[in-house]
């Protein structure tokens, strides 16, 4: 067995033309992890943050990367190996994951490529009810609507804020989603709808009849109307968007109500927050396959779907961050891997 692969590997930081599909060492298993095979492989926005050297991070946050390195977390495929103690996997199995996030921010998750090592807690069976670039597509946007809104699943401290983040009850609420047909927002708009709340989507014009087909009860073009203007008394804002415009959705609540910002930094709406008596709160994804073994059969019976805004080769990530540079995505972007041989 050959001991290279097909990777999309960074020598330096910079815009989409960094990437580099090229021979790259193949991974080898270590105690605890799984070998997969990769099939198709999700686009997450930390992959062009990785890409560009996080320089919007605060500098003492920008993790120290060591080059070459292959970037991406969201993966689906069949497993080829496993260490001697793993025993929840075998050979052949069909699996998804978020790999090694947020500990592989430096590029340890190393998911652009044919093979790659996953822990085997991080490890999920692929939902059987759908294929390999629709699972590869939700791991991380997933993952992150389901710790917001339903289950943290973990106690490490919270980097972003003092305190834990704690998902609130949603059945009977109403819910804003701003950014709602993105990665996580399209998401957060069919958890909320499946718990039980009254969705209010927000986003572009051209995006009202894919919204409401997954469940939004109401829609705000943000192109023609700002919804803080015509927006009171909600119980729940998720901004998918998120950073320094974030407060202006504060006035949107009612006392008691929370502001969940995906994207947090650039926030500085804590006093008025207070005096307006809404919690702000946010948390950063992570790695979990309990909770993809979870969220299989919602995804598998088509409760939760799963959409692709557009499909590149592996050989064509450049195209696929030019893609992502764009904006307006609608879903996930997803790289497929080809078989053994092909280009």
């Amino acid at each position: 067995m050959s001991n290279v692969m097909k990777a999309v590997r960074l020598h330096a930081f910079g815009g989409p033309e960094v990437l580099v599909y090229e021979n790259a060492p193949k991974p080898q298993i270590k105690a605890g992890e799984v070998l997969v095979r990769v099939h198709a492989v999700g686009i997450n926005p930390p992959d062009w943050y990785l890409r560009e050297g996080y320089k919007m991070l605060p500098p003492e946050w920008q993790p120290k990367v060591a080059f070459p390195i292959i970037p991406g977390t969201d993966i689906s495929g069949v497993v080829e190996a496993v260490a001697e103690d793993v025993q929840s996997f075998a050979v052949g199995d069909e699996v998804y994951a978020m790999v090694r996030f947020p500990g592989g921010l430096a590029g340890e998750s190393s998911a652009y490529a044919e093979y790659v090592t996953v822990p085997a807690t991080q490890l999920s069976l692929k939902p059987s009810g759908i294929d390999h670039v629709h699972a590869a597509a939700a791991p991380m946007s997933l993952l992150t609507a389901w710790q917001f809104l339903i289950d943290l699943g973990h106690t490490e401290p919270n980097p972003l804020q003092p305190h834990t983040h704690v998902p609130v009850p949603l059945a009977g609420k109403t819910v804003l989603v701003n950014g709602a047909a993105g990665g996580v927002g399209h998401f957060v708009v069919q958890l909320a709808k499946w718990r039980g709340a009254r969705v209010i989507a927000v986003a572009s014009g051209s995006n009202e009849t894919f919204l409401r087909d997954l469940g939004a009860d109401e829609f705000i073009d943000y192109g023609t109307t700002k919804p803080e203007d015509v927006v009171r008394d909600i119980d729940l804002v998720v901004d998918a968007v998120g950073g320094p415009t974030t407060g202006r959705f504060l006035h949107t609540l009612k006392r008691g109500g929370a502001l969940f910002p995906v994207f947090p930094l650039g926030f500085d709406g804590g006093e008025e927050a207070e005096r307006l008596g809404v919690t702000v709160s946010a948390t950063q994804v992570r790695s979990n396959g309990a909770q993809l073994a979870e969220i299989a059969p919602l995804l598998s019976n088509g409760t939760i779907r799963v959409a692709i805004d557009s499909e590149f080769p592996l050989a064509d990530a450049r195209k696929a961050h030019e893609r992502a540079a764009t904006g307006h995505i609608r879903g996930k972007i997803v790289l497929t891997v080809a078989e053994d041989g092909e280009s």
